[in-house]
C-alpha cells in the first residue's frame, strides 16, 4: 500500500487552530488509513492507503473540518516527491531551517511572485506546486509577503528531509 505524508495547513501556528496529535492520528485510522504516524506538533502525518492523493486530501479536509469547525487544507506527497523537493532546494548557502518549501495543492501561479513583498533579502523560487523561500534574517520577524503563498503550507528542508527520510522507510 502506498505511503502518503499529509501537510497540514495552518494547524498548531500561533496558537492558532489547536489540533493534538493523537487526534489527527485517530482522525486517520478512522477514515481507514493504516501505520498511521505523526511527526511534530505542526500538522504532519503519515499514513498507507490504497486511494489516489486527491481523494486522501479531501477525506481528511472534510473529516479535520468536522473536528475543528474548518477545513485547514491538506497537501499530500509521496517519500519521493518530498526526496526529490529536498534534492532541488535552491539557494545551497541557506541554513536549511532558514529555507522554507510551500507546499500548494496545484502548481503556483504564474504572476506568483507580482505581489512579493522582500524587504529583508528574502530570496524566492518557484517550483511547480512549491514555493521555496530564503529567510536568510529567519521569518519569526520577517515582513516577507507572498499573495500566492497563502493557500499552501510551509515546512522548513529540515522537516522536509525528515519526513522524506520516515516515508522511505515506511516504503520499505
Amino acid at each position: 500500500m502506498p505511503v502518503h505524508v499529509a501537510l497540514l495547513r495552518a494547524v498548531n501556528v500561533g496558537g492558532t487552530t489547536p489540533l493534538a496529535m493523537a487526534d489527527l492520528k485517530a482522525i486517520c485510522e478512522g477514515l481507514g488509513f493504516a501505520d498511521v504516524k505523526t511527526y511534530i506538533q505542526s500538522g504532519n502525518v503519515l499514513f498507507r492507503s490504497d486511494l489516489p492523493s486527491a481523494e486522501v486530501a479531501a477525506m481528511l479536509d472534510g473529516a479535520l473540518e468536522k473536528k475543528i469547525g474548518k477545513a485547514p487544507g491538506v497537501m499530500i506527497r509521496t517519500g519521493a516527491e518530498l526526496q526529490a523537493i529536498a534534492d532541488r532546494a535552491p539557494f545551497p548557502e541557506a541554513k536549511p531551517n532558514l529555507l522554507h518549501v510551500v507546499f500548494l495543492s496545484a502548481p503556483a501561479p504564474a504572476d506568483a511572485l507580482e505581489k512579493l513583498v522582500a524587504p529583508d533579502g528574502e530570496e524566492v523560487q518557484l517550483a511547480g506546486s512549491e514555493i521555496y523561500i530564503h529567510f536568510p534574517s529567519g521569518s519569526g520577524r520577517s515582513k516577507f509577503k507572498l499573495p500566492a503563498a497563502k493557500p499552501g503550507t510551509a515546512r522548513n528542508l529540515n522537516t522536509v528531509r525528515k519526513l522524506a527520510s520516515l516515508a522511505l522507510e515506511m516504503e520499505g
